[in-house]
């Protein structure tokens, strides 16, 4: 790695994949995915946000190609999958925690990988502990970013009262899309103007959804990143993933993901977390830590939610350099 090792690590060069295709995993339901760097290389699944954010190329530029052979899915209804949840006519039933799982597992079978890393920033920590915590014999090591655990706690502060204290202006025209008489539950408000059949009414309350997100994910204006979130299709298809999951509490027990690490403790891992994450705020992080000792906690001083700081951006790619060579579970 040469001079890489010398000063901050910083992403690598930009990569195409090398090969693509869809998956049918059932419930009418076709999964994109792509693999790139060496195809002999270590497997990484790269588990994306959201949930309803579907894969960037920047998401395949944590991982060195020359070691990983790094796969990346876009999640049902979301991405290039297929049926696209912009589509309003396009139910949400068949898209849970359990689906996203048993999708993963799929693709693992599909591709012939026995096992793999899992990398996961956001939602994309929490499908990576569920899909660990139900097949930690598939599992090699883990890097888990933002981590996301959907308890109650942490949907208030991001729905209700929290990161409203301190994103008053955004929060604001988050809440004041909905009527007063509405308020008592925005998400439940959301969620009916989401489904809407009108189209004008579906787009604005998408686009208001996204732009309370962009809101908590970005410490420093980021125009590209906002233009992307604010797209009608994309924005649509993310509102009414995101809004469905946090309805159903990511379709998980209260507390289930940090009450089951046991499951897991075995596997190595990392997680980061941005000290001042206001979307996934580093209590959770904290409570998976002293739930999980054994794993390496990173909370990086002067970063948020996104990946945009020198200092996150070192760590991330310093854990996946890490687990390049590492072994398949015992």
């Amino acid at each position: 790695m040469g001079e890489r090792e010398h000063g901050p690590r910083g992403l690598y060069p930009p990569i195409e994949p090398y090969r693509s295709g869809m998956l049918e995993v059932g419930d009418g339901q076709q999964v994109y995915w792509e693999e790139c760097g060496n195809p002999a290389g270590t497997p990484v699944l790269v588990v994306h946000g959201g949930p309803g954010g579907g894969c960037m190329p920047d998401h395949r530029r944590a991982y060195d190609p020359a070691a990983y052979r790094i796969i990346l899915f876009d999640q049902r209804g979301c991405g290039r999958s297929r049926p696209h949840a912009s589509d309003p006519a396009v139910s949400m039933a068949a898209n849970t925690t359990g689906h996203l799982i048993a999708d993963a597992e799929r693709l693992r079978a599909e591709l012939g990988v026995d096992t793999w890393v899992l990398s996961g920033s956001s939602w994309g920590s929490t499908l990576a502990l569920a899909y660990a915590q139900a097949h930690p014999e598939r599992v090699r090591a883990m890097v888990l970013r933002s981590i996301f655990t959907l308890r109650a706690a942490e949907r208030a502060w991001v729905y209700r009262d929290g990161a409203s204290r301190l994103l008053p202006e955004a929060w604001e025209r988050f809440r004041d899309h909905i009527p007063a008489g509405e308020r008592d539950d925005l998400v439940a408000a959301y969620r009916r103007r989401l489904e809407s059949p009108d189209e004008r009414v579906r787009v604005a309350a998408a686009v208001a959804w996204t732009g309370w997100e962009t809101a908590g994910m970005l410490l420093h204006p980021d125009p590209a990143i906002e233009a992307i979130f604010s797209e009608p299709r994309f924005a649509v298809a993310f509102a009414r993933i995101e809004s469905h999951y946090v309805a159903h509490a990511g379709f998980l027990d209260e507390g289930q993901l940090i009450r089951d690490v046991d499951a897991i403790r075995h596997i190595p891992a990392v997680i980061l977390q941005g000290r001042y994450d206001l979307c996934t705020p580093p209590a959770t992080a904290w409570d998976l830590h002293r739930a999980w000792p054994e794993v390496d906690l990173h909370l990086v001083n002067d970063a948020g939610h996104a990946l945009d700081e020198p200092g996150m951006v070192h760590r991330l790619v310093e854990a996946t350099d890490r687990f390049a060579s590492a072994p398949g579970p015992r």
